[in-house]
């Protein structure tokens, strides 16, 4: 899995970039079974993760005023999680947990029809 990071309106320091890399890269986890599957789009042989930072405006003094936005796509299905925050990291770590309930719910569904297929196939024998 390959993590794409891009940051608007602030600077990315290495510190945060290794945050990233951590917390991001703890979700790798649950894409083992596409890469067992090998259920890759023509051309592909790996998954990209697409996190993007921004800072709402240089202005704005209270509220939430950093974004994280995530995206990776799937065989099927491409998944988007964001999350508006007063702190950055707070911000990841929300996007992380609402992505990781979506790949389980993406999980799920390809198993579910994996077992559908196979007892299909068992019913017609």
């Amino acid at each position: 899995m390959r993590i794409i990071i891009t940051a608007k309106n602030l600077e990315l320091t290495g510190e945060f970039e290794a945050f990233i890399n951590e917390k991001i890269g703890g979700l790798e986890k649950f894409l083992s079974f596409i890469e067992e599957n090998n259920n890759f789009k023509k051309g592909k042989n790996f998954l990209e993760f697409f996190v993007e930072l921004e800072k709402e405006t240089k202005h704005h003094k209270k509220g939430p005023i950093f974004q994280v936005k995530t995206k990776i796509n799937l065989p099927g299905k491409t998944l988007v999680a964001s999350s508006k925050n007063d702190d950055l990291s707070k911000a990841l770590i929300e996007v992380k947990d609402e992505m990781q309930q979506e790949l389980k719910k993406y999980k799920a569904k390809k198993s579910e029809i994996s077992i559908r297929k196979e007892r299909k196939n068992r019913n017609e024998a």
